[in-house]
């Protein structure tokens, strides 16, 4: 039987090794802390969002990085002290950009596939993550930008996903709750939402039952090639594998380099807030259906009934796990101009640390050296994408 170890436990790890233990492959997890989905799995925006596949290399993006760069509570914040590390991702990002209407299809046929697997998984095992099928609701507040979302639909539709304008009137209809000027809206009603945690943690769990051998609070110090698999470190302990697979966030850059291969991922920062509905009047002016609000590139989800999170922002500031108070001010600004009737009092402040390939596309499949994989890079769409990467790397692997 192979022998696979799987580097980090966030969602892409978790999910990689339970298609991996469901093929009978010899499964061991590992994740330096004590739990599963403990960093960037563990408070995002919420949203399974096939919708929101559109890449990044657009020339609206730069435009936006600079005409912001002064802001600190921009939606992007791009810090303009340069590193090697920022300088050659932009560098990648810049080539990318001709690839960007091509990259945009295949990430949304990549997302369309993942809800199979995922939802098939959550059924299987019973996870309750707070599920919601209501669709997600993009809203923009100009012509300029609903117009330029026009654009992006076609693309959309291409990769097989369809999702329909609506007016300002339509929007009240399909949420009631919100509260704004706006020019109008895209509503897809196959999107859906819920708590990548919770998710994550059922799906660990349903590891152990296939017999995945799960080792948190163990951090790889090395890894090496030797006799056609890799040898993988934890201190002074060492285990030789068939082969292995990088899942590991943002630290998938320093475990690639080490093994012979370049995956440039930048840490690209993300914020969120949980706001807690402790009261009926909360709970009646929150919104039912997922949101993605264009101009302040927020994004809120309602996660059962009594939490809403908000999150979003991207922030181009190295590896820093800071939790700024200017960045998570216009989360809560957004909540009470848009839904007043939320008591605000109770809100629990997060930041994450998005692992983020140039071209916006996740890294999936083998290194150059034989019995090395990978399963990483996929940015701000690792809840959307990660049920479809992990089925592809497990076949690679069980095919090989």
């Amino acid at each position: 039987m192979k022998r696979v170890a799987v580097l980090g436990a966030g969602i892409t790890g978790v999910t990689t090794a339970y298609a991996l233990a469901r093929r009978g492959v010899d499964v061991t997890l590992i994740e330096r802390h004590r739990y599963a989905a403990m960093e960037t799995s563990y408070a995002n925006g919420g949203q399974l969002s096939a919708s929101h596949a559109e890449v990044w290399n657009h020339k609206a993006t730069i435009l936006n990085a600079l005409k912001w760069m002064a802001r600190r509570d921009a939606p992007l914040l791009l810090h303009p002290w340069p590193s090697w590390h920022k300088l050659s991702w932009f560098a990648e990002f810049l080539a990318a950009m001709p690839a960007y209407e091509r990259n945009t299809i295949a990430t949304a046929r990549m997302a369309i596939a993942a809800r199979e697997h995922l939802f098939a998984w959550a059924q299987a095992e019973k996870i309750d993550f707070d599920h919601r099928r209501a669709g997600i609701l993009h809203v923009y507040r100009d012509k300029a930008g609903f117009e330029r979302a026009a654009g992006v639909s076609r693309l959309l539709a291409q990769g097989g996903l369809q999702r329909r304008a609506v007016t300002p009137q339509e929007m009240c209809v399909i949420e009631p709750a919100l509260q704004g000027d706006f020019y109008g809206g895209y509503y897809t009603d196959s999107d859906s939402t819920g708590d990548i945690h919770k998710f994550t943690s059922g799906l660990a769990d349903a590891c152990v039952r296939l017999g995945v051998v799960c080792r948190y609070g163990e951090e790889v110090t090395a890894l090496a090639r030797e006799h056609g698999g890799v040898r993988v470190s934890i201190g002074e302990d060492s285990t030789l594998f068939d082969a292995v697979v990088i899942c590991a966030g943002t630290a998938s850059r320093a475990m690639a380099a080490s093994l012979g291969d370049h995956v440039n991922v930048y840490p690209v920062k993300g914020y969120s807030i949980t706001v807690q509905l402790d009261d009926a009047a909360s709970r009646a002016a929150a919104p039912s259906v997922s949101l993605l609000d264009d101009a302040t590139k927020l994004v809120s989800s309602r996660l059962g009934e009594d939490r809403l999170r908000v999150a979003g922002t991207a922030e181009f500031n190295g590896v820093n796990h800071d939790i700024r108070a200017d960045r998570i001010r216009p989360l809560l600004q957004w909540v009470e101009q848009c839904f007043p009737g939320i008591n605000t009092r109770k809100v629990v402040p997060w930041a994450g640390l998005r692992p983020m390939l140039p071209d916006m596309l996740p890294k999936v499949g083998p290194g150059k050296a034989p019995g090395v994989y990978y399963n990483t890079g996929h940015g701000h769409l690792g809840w959307t994408l990660a049920a479809a990467t992990a089925e592809m790397v497990a076949a690679m692997i069980g095919a090989g």
